[in-house]
């Protein structure tokens, strides 16, 4: 049996990630690591910290140790230190945003080629932005960002809010991001708010990275098998 690890920054993605993994990859084996720390210090420091890109590290080294054969981080903030780690490791270490980058992108470049970020923190903005124009850059690609912090949803979901949550982030997504061919939620504890909206309010197709995340864990766990 196959396994995979989860590395999150909040308990509350663990069920998410559990109905994903058990749709798309029955049969593997689900580990959950979960460090509140690597978002928190990074919330505090505005910045990814080099003390907190080592901690990932370490975090990705232990579950290897534990007997994952590919670990997924659920964080967009840590992006940059994913991709350290993947450098690092000889198993698989997968960014959850990198499928979503990459159809976004497409989407985009197929239509007038712009695409719009929403988050709801400024420390998970940046690195998201940075890896659509890494992905547009690598694929020859030219393209327009409109990105956006929503103010106040991540607050009001780590507070158990939801509503509020789908609230502030629907409201930007109907009224901020119009006139966009593709749209990404940078972060994967956005993906419900899209759920609280009707297909007719948003003109443009809207990426979320759980289940791109996952997905690619499927596919990268039947490449080794090969």
């Amino acid at each position: 049996m196959q396994t995979l690890a989860l590395l999150h920054t909040s308990p509350t993605l663990s069920p998410l990630f559990n109905e994903l993994t058990a749709r798309i990859l029955p049969g593997v084996r689900v580990l959950h690591f979960v460090d509140e720390s690597l978002i928190k210090n990074t919330i505090a420091a505005s910045k990814l910290e080099k003390a907190t890109m080592r901690r990932l590290i370490d975090l990705v080294a232990s579950t290897f140790d534990a007997g994952a054969d590919a670990t997924l981080v659920t964080c967009s903030s840590i992006g940059p230190a994913v991709d350290i780690a993947a450098q690092l490791h000889d198993k698989p270490v997968l960014r959850v945003d990198r499928p979503m980058a990459e159809k976004a992108v497409a989407t985009a470049v197929a239509g007038g080629g712009r695409v719009g970020v929403l988050a709801t923190l400024s420390t998970t903005l940046a690195p998201t932005v940075a890896l659509v124009r890494r992905v547009a850059d690598e694929n020859g690609h030219q393209i327009e960002i409109a990105e956006h912090v929503c103010e106040g949803a991540f607050e009001a979901v780590m507070a158990g809010d939801g509503a509020t949550h789908d609230r502030i982030v629907g409201e930007a997504l109907t009224g901020r991001m119009a006139g966009m061919d593709a749209i990404l939620f940078a972060q994967a504890s956005m993906a419900r708010a899209l759920a609280a909206l009707p297909e007719w309010a948003v003109a443009a197709p809207v990426f979320t990275s759980p289940e791109l995340g996952v997905e690619r864990a499927r596919d990268v766990l039947a490449d080794l098998l090969k």
